[in-house]
């Protein structure tokens, strides 16, 4: 009697082992079809017997899901995160399916990451954050959690931010990548090309000249800068040290590393420092613009602007076209204006309050004035920025400039249709 009964209990596990499989295989192929709601459909019916059936048809079941909530999902980040899960159950339960899933994981992070770039853009780091820390969760590429860091310093989580950079440096991950380049002849700009096929095939045709092979900046500066400003930040000046000391002692002559340690010696007050520090940059390579620009960049970034400027305004003398050196001296320049516009904004209607109101407006028109041939530079030499255009459109309204304000107002139009 008990061997018939153990019988019929593994003929039952055999039929429900086998509607199972019918249900996913009914899923793949409405998934084949674009089906995803009914491919969901189908699994939600095979779920709740899945506890008895094999290792192999439950990692069957999770990749299907994936590609279902994947297929489904759009920009919704709960299905996107459902898929992470699954296709993570998929591969614990049968790493084999590795291959398989490639594909689709390909396009799962896409679709995490170019969400979480709109945030970014939106100023909404922490769903930035998030989505990008879940797509590392799937593929464990440290870059997706440096921008995951970045994100949570951005939205001022900083012990997120702190969490993910140690990942990132216990990783051994710098953002270091090789990059085939070439100057093009007609504009004189250093472009980065797909491989080194396609570069050579650039240049054979005679538009690109100077080909070169050239590493990308470290990350490691950055993140160590990053991670010290938040300890000094957090009141943690011993744990800043402590990170910056290893770190000089491993790299003693990285220039990075030299800039994220000027940038704490200015944090903490320590100004003699900080101006030895920038001194053994500069000298480590005097003609080099980038170095003056990255040192604007890092000085501006403290908050001191006029520091920033001033290299900015260096790496001009050595490079007259470097546009992105233009435009930040502008940035800089304008950044005086929302302090002159909220008091003006403030002011009453007396007698008194009017002739304030008209010095502040000179002051304003003063700061336009200042940025404005930084901005028309840099429009010369990329008229097809459109930040650059809605911003000298603006500066001339606000200078009656009629004429000028009408041809960037065309200009913007012009750029916006061709998107």
């Amino acid at each position: 009697m008990k061997t018939r009964i153990l019988i019929t209990g593994l003929a039952f596990v055999s039929a429900i082992s086998f509607a199972q499989k019918k249900e996913i295989k009914k899923a793949e192929k409405a998934i084949q079809s674009n089906e995803y709601s009914e491919a969901l459909s189908y699994l939600s019916e095979a779920e709740p017997l899945l506890g008895t059936v094999d290792n192999a048809l439950k990692a069957q079941y999770y990749a299907a899901k994936g590609e279902a909530l994947l297929g489904s999902g759009g920009s919704d980040y709960t299905k996107l995160k459902g898929a992470v899960e699954a296709f993570s159950k998929a591969l614990e339960m049968d790493p084999k399916m590795e291959a398989q899933l490639a594909g689709p994981i390909q396009n799962l992070r896409a679709a995490l990451i170019n969400s979480a770039v709109k945030d970014q853009t939106a100023g909404q780091y922490q769903m930035a954050t998030d989505k990008l820390y879940t797509s590392y969760k799937l593929t464990k590429d440290p870059s997706d959690l440096y921008y995951a860091a970045s994100n949570a310093v951005n939205g001022k989580d900083y012990d997120s931010a702190l969490k993910y950079y140690q990942m990132v440096l216990d990783s051994g991950f710098t953002g270091e990548t090789e990059e085939f380049v070439a100057t093009n002849k007609e504009t004189g700009e250093v472009e980065a090309f797909e491989n080194e096929n396609v570069r050579n095939i650039a240049v054979k045709s005679g538009q690109f000249i100077k080909p070169e092979k050239r590493v990308t900046e470290s990350k490691k500066g950055e993140i160590l800068r990053n991670m010290t400003l938040i300890y000094i930040e957090n009141g943690d000046n011993e744990k800043a040290m402590g990170l910056m000391k290893d770190a000089r002692a491993e790299s003693p002559n990285d220039v990075y590393l030299m800039r994220a340690d000027a940038d704490m010696s200015y944090k903490m007050g320590d100004i003699a420092r900080y101006n030895e520090l920038m001194g053994k940059i500069v000298a480590s390579d005097p003609e080099n613009p980038e170095i003056y620009f990255n040192l604007g960049v890092g000085s501006a970034e403290i908050g001191n602007n006029e520091k920033a400027i001033e290299y900015y305004e260096k790496a001009l003398e050595l490079n007259p076209d470097y546009e992105a050196a233009l435009i930040n001296i502008a940035v800089l320049k304008l950044s005086g204006e929302d302090a002159l516009v909220e008091e003006m904004n403030s002011l009453g209607n007396s007698r008194a309050d009017n002739q304030k109101y008209d010095q502040l407006k000179q002051q304003r028109n003063d700061v336009y004035s200042d940025a404005l041939p930084y901005l028309e530079k840099a429009f010369k030499l990329k008229p097809d920025s459109q930040e650059v255009v809605r911003t000298l459109m603006n500066i001339y309204g606000q200078l009656a400039d009629d004429v000028k304000y009408k041809e960037m107002k065309a200009k913007l139009e012009a750029l916006e249709k061709q998107g």
